[in-house]
């Protein structure tokens, strides 16, 4: 094989791979065990941060995506699923992924809920092809069960992004450029 071939060889391979880990998660892993780790998800936030009840009683609905898994070397990616609940009850299922490029070593996962906090914003969500985080998106960032309070920025913003449960080496997570699509189990 001359050099071209086996590097067209191996992004062709990567590719695939690529394609495979994104094929329907929820037809592999179930609805069932999908909606467990968002229960035990949002009873975390529920239990570990007071400080978020304002948020979750005044959200029209809340997007959860217990794990996302992010890992870059130059250029880098990230995967995650999880439900819409819609008073408490799974309405849909979405998966959130996202590709960077640029200085970037390392790997970490983290989990992240979206409060939609007002019908427009939730409407816009769930009947859009694939939603993209945008300058919409505030966040809200609970480091102790005490210490996140409700802003003036976050007050009266449509969808309000918390990340927490960070692990790994790489700094940071951000949703920016972060796409949704709809999945169907």
């Amino acid at each position: 094989m001359t050099h071209l071939n086996r590097r067209g060889f191996t992004l062709c391979g990567l590719a695939g791979l690529s394609l495979a880990a994104c094929s329907n998660p929820v037809g592999s892993e179930g609805a069932d065990k999908l909606d467990a780790r968002v229960d035990a998800a949002r009873d975390y936030l529920r239990n570990n941060f007071p400080s978020l009840r304002e948020l979750f009683d005044n959200s029209r609905g809340i997007l959860y995506i217990p794990v996302v898994t992010e890992a870059g070397l130059f250029l880098g990616g990230s995967y995650g699923r999880g439900a819409l609940r819609i008073n408490d009850a799974t309405v849909d299922y979405y998966s959130a992924t996202r590709a960077s490029v640029g200085l970037q070593a390392g790997a970490q996962q983290y989990a992240h809920a979206l409060f939609f906090m007002t019908e427009s914003a939730l409407s816009d969500f769930r009947f859009s092809p694939g939603w993209a985080a945008s300058a919409d998106l505030r966040y809200a960032v609970p480091s102790t069960g005490g210490s996140m309070g409700s802003e003036t920025t976050t007050q009266f913003a449509p969808v309000i992004a918390v990340v927490y449960g960070q692990s790994g080496i790489m700094a940071g997570a951000s949703l920016a450029g972060v796409k949704y699509s709809r999945i169907v189990p």
